[in-house]
C-alpha cells in the first residue's frame, strides 16, 4: 500500500463522501472530492497498487460544489492535538478559498479534533487570518478554544459528518 503525508485523514474524507452521497441522494447538495492527481512512479502489478509516487501539481481543497443554490468549496483536516497546526494549510489553498469567496462562493475547512471526536466547520476567512497571523511570527496552530461552538458538525439523522448544519448556523450569523 502506498502511504504519503498527504493522504491522513482519509478515513474523515470517507465519511464526508458518504455524507454527500446521501446529501445528493436527498437533493440537499451535490458536492464531490475532487482528486489529487498523482504521476505513478512504481506500480505493483501483481497486487494492482501503486507503491511510489508523486503529486504533479498542488492541489486546491478537497471538496467542491453546490448546496441549495450556493457554492461550496472546502478542505477536511484532522489532528490529534488540541489544536490545528497551520503547517497543513498551503498558501495556494488560502489563495483559491478567497478567490471561491470572491465569487461569491462558501469556502471553509472541517476540522476533526480527534482527541475530542468533534468536527467543527472553520469559516475561510478565519482561517485565512489565522495563516496570515503566523506567517507574522503570530501563533503557529489554531486553539482548540478558537473554534465556535455554533459551528460543531453533528453526526445526526444518518449524515456521518452532517456539516450542512453548520453552514446554516454561519449563515444565520451572516456569514459568507
Amino acid at each position: 500500500m502506498w502511504k504519503s503525508r498527504g493522504l491522513r485523514g482519509s478515513a474523515f474524507e470517507e465519511l464526508i463522501d458518504l455524507t454527500n452521497s446521501l446529501y445528493c441522494q436527498k437533493g440537499l447538495a451535490v458536492i464531490q472530492k475532487i482528486p489529487t492527481p498523482i504521476t505513478p512512479v512504481e506500480v505493483d502489478n501483481k497486487a494492482r497498487t501503486i507503491t511510489s509516487a508523486y503529486f504533479e501539481k498542488k492541489s486546491t481543497v478537497d471538496f467542491i460544489g453546490a448546496a441549495q443554490g450556493l457554492a461550496i468549496c472546502f478542505d477536511a483536516k484532522e489532528t490529534r492535538q488540541l489544536s490545528l497546526p497551520l503547517r497543513n494549510i498551503h498558501a495556494h489553498q488560502i489563495e483559491f478559498m478567497e478567490n471561491f469567496h470572491a465569487q461569491k462562493g462558501l469556502s471553509f475547512i472541517l476540522v476533526h479534533f480527534q482527541v475530542k471526536n468533534e468536527v467543527f466547520l472553520l469559516p475561510g476567512e478565519n482561517l485565512a487570518e489565522y495563516y496570515r497571523a503566523s506567517l507574522k511570527g503570530g501563533r503557529k496552530s489554531i486553539p482548540y478554544s478558537a473554534f465556535e461552538r455554533d459551528y460543531i458538525v453533528p453526526n445526526r439523522n444518518g449524515f456521518p459528518v452532517h456539516y450542512l448544519v453548520a453552514v446554516n448556523a454561519w449563515l444565520g450569523k451572516g456569514g459568507k
